[in-house]
């Protein structure tokens, strides 16, 4: 079986996605180039969600090894059905507590974690099931706490999640993530929230070395959340293809 046959794939699909995946790559090497960074310092997390697991296949074939889920009913099969593969999961999505115990099976990191009572959640579904820790990030919010806005901790409260979840058993603090804000003062300038994400990882890893993670931006703002900084970025429709309206 080829490379571009596997899974029943077409070899078409396999060239599409190299395609996408090389122009991204073209992206992220200009927008380290331009904020004097080395390409290392910036790791792609590729977004699979609505995507079947042939693809997720694909993409690791290529050399992918981040990808990025966002909800747990379609994140658990297809970590299942990849777990021969060399992947780290990152799950990406709004989690409720119930869907805990399901995440902590597959995802090495969550980058959603808002409140105490997900905290509480994950750990005990950790301890459950008997894994060594869980890389945790906390969300911020940029929204000015609007009913319209993103989920994620006000960033006067990011030091005291943070705080939580380093002293949570079974749980390991990675850092912070963001989306760029739909409401609030800082809605249409991605660029001065990532700049704030940064401004907080820097205070939170005063406390927490080890928190370096600063997860931000996406396939429209990927260059503004490397110049201010980004760690990992999360990007999905520029490698894999505009999705269905469902996604």
């Amino acid at each position: 079986m080829t490379e571009g046959q596997s899974a029943g794939v077409p070899a078409a699909r396999l060239e599409q996605l190299r395609a996408g995946l090389a122009t991204v790559e073209r992206r992220i090497d200009a927008a380290c180039a331009a904020a004097g960074r080395p390409r290392s310092e910036v790791t792609l997390v590729v977004v699979t969600k609505t995507y079947p697991a042939s693809d997720t296949r694909l993409l690791a074939s290529l050399g992918v090894r981040h990808v990025a889920e966002n909800r747990d009913q379609d994140a658990a099969p297809k970590a299942a059905d990849c777990a021969d593969l060399p992947l780290i999961w990152h799950f990406v999505g709004q989690l409720q507590t119930n869907k805990a115990r399901s995440v902590v099976r597959y995802a090495h990191h969550v980058h959603s974690v808002d409140r105490s009572r997900l905290v509480s959640a994950l750990s005990e579904a950790v301890l459950k099931a008997e894994r060594r820790e869980l890389g945790c990030l906390v969300q911020v919010a940029f929204d000015g706490g609007t009913a319209q806005g993103r989920a994620g901790v006000p960033p006067e409260q990011v030091l005291e999640m943070a705080d939580l979840i380093a002293d949570t058993p079974g749980l390991r603090l990675d850092g912070v993530m963001t989306v760029a804000p739909l409401t609030g003062p800082l809605t249409g300038d991605p660029s001065a929230a990532f700049t704030r994400l940064a401004e907080i990882s820097t205070a939170v890893r005063a406390s927490h070395p080890a928190a370096t993670m600063v997860s931000a931006g996406m396939s429209g703002d990927l260059e503004q959340a490397i110049a201010a900084g980004a760690t990992h970025v999360r990007v999905g429709t520029a490698v894999l293809g505009a999705r269905s309206p469902l996604g």
